[in-house]
């Protein structure tokens, strides 16, 4: 069974939703993320939905029967943080131990919270978005096979 999603890939421009953020520091920040994104992804950035930035997308199936297609990466500025949406889950040992490494964060199910960019070290954030990349990539070429 194919769930519809509510959030998918919209024509709205993500140039005119990051210019819409408020906050000088907050829109710095998300312009900042979006070329690291882009970078890790080789991918341009498209709207899902009204307020996250995704790249790429994947199509995903449970054994439940649920599936549905979500962007690979992705981040949305909200009003306390800025939510960068990583693959489901932060177990695996490498995970954990750039976590350790990152800075001043919180974690959802498949969330990463942060205020601004620079509570947090760059570099350790652009591995964390690749490791998020490769994983999903591998998982997905997975199931195809």
């Amino acid at each position: 069974m194919v769930y519809a999603l509510k959030t998918k890939p919209t024509g709205a421009s993500v140039s005119s939703y990051l210019a819409a953020i408020e906050d000088e520091s907050r829109r710095k920040d998300c312009r900042t993320l979006a070329s690291l994104m882009k970078r890790v992804t080789h991918c341009r950035p498209k709207m899902w939905g009204p307020s996250i930035v995704g790249f790429d997308r994947y199509h995903y199936a449970y054994q439940t029967g649920h599936q549905g297609e979500w962007c690979i990466v992705g981040f949305s500025s909200g009003k306390a943080h800025i939510s960068v949406y990583l693959l489901s889950g932060f177990e695996s040992p490498v995970m954990k131990a750039l976590l350790a490494q990152l800075g001043k964060h919180k974690t959802g199910k498949a969330c990463l919270y942060i205020r601004r960019l620079s509570d947090v070290q760059p570099s350790v954030l652009e591995k964390l978005v690749a490791c998020s990349v490769a994983e999903i990539k591998s998982r997905h070429a997975k199931a195809e096979r």
